[in-house]
C-alpha cells in the first residue's frame, strides 16, 4: 500500500487547511488509518485516527475540537480538516495505515511522504 499526503502549505494563525491522503489500493478500506505530525528533531506524534468504516475517530488532546478526520473509501482518500490553526501546529504531517490498536508510530505502517504545514503568527 502506498499513501501520498498533500495539502500542506503556509497559512496564518486562525486559518484552515485540509490535508488529503490518497491510497494506491482499494484494500485500504479494510484498515483504520491515522495522521501523525513530526517536529524537527522529535519523534512522530499521534494527531488523529479513524476506523475502517469511518464510524470511530480519535484525536490528540492538542487538536481536539479544531481538527476533523474523515475518509471516503470510494475515493480511497482520507482527510484532515484543520481549523483555527496556531503556530504550534507547524510540522510535517504524515498519513499511515493502522496495524493494531494503539496510537504510537509502531502501531502504523505504509507511511506517506509527508506534507509540510507552516502556521505563521
Amino acid at each position: 500500500v502506498q499513501l501520498q499526503a498533500s495539502g500542506g502549505g503556509l497559512v496564518q494563525a486562525g486559518d484552515s487547511l485540509r490535508l488529503s491522503c490518497a491510497a494506491s489500493t482499494r484494500t485500504l478500506r479494510y484498515y483504520g488509518m491515522g495522521w501523525f505530525r513530526q517536529y524537527p528533531g522529535k519523534e512522530r506524534e499521534f494527531v488523529a485516527s479513524i476506523s475502517s468504516d469511518g464510524e470511530r475517530t480519535a484525536y490528540a488532546d492538542s487538536v481536539k475540537g479544531r481538527f476533523t478526520i474523515s475518509r471516503d473509501n470510494a475515493e480511497m482518500t482520507m482527510y484532515l480538516q484543520m481549523d483555527n490553526l496556531n503556530p504550534e501546529d507547524t510540522a510535517v504531517y504524515y498519513c499511515a495505515r493502522r496495524l493494531r490498536v494503539g496510537v504510537g508510530p509502531n502501531d502504523f505502517d505504509s507511511w506517506g511522504q509527508g506534507t509540510l504545514v507552516t502556521v505563521s503568527s
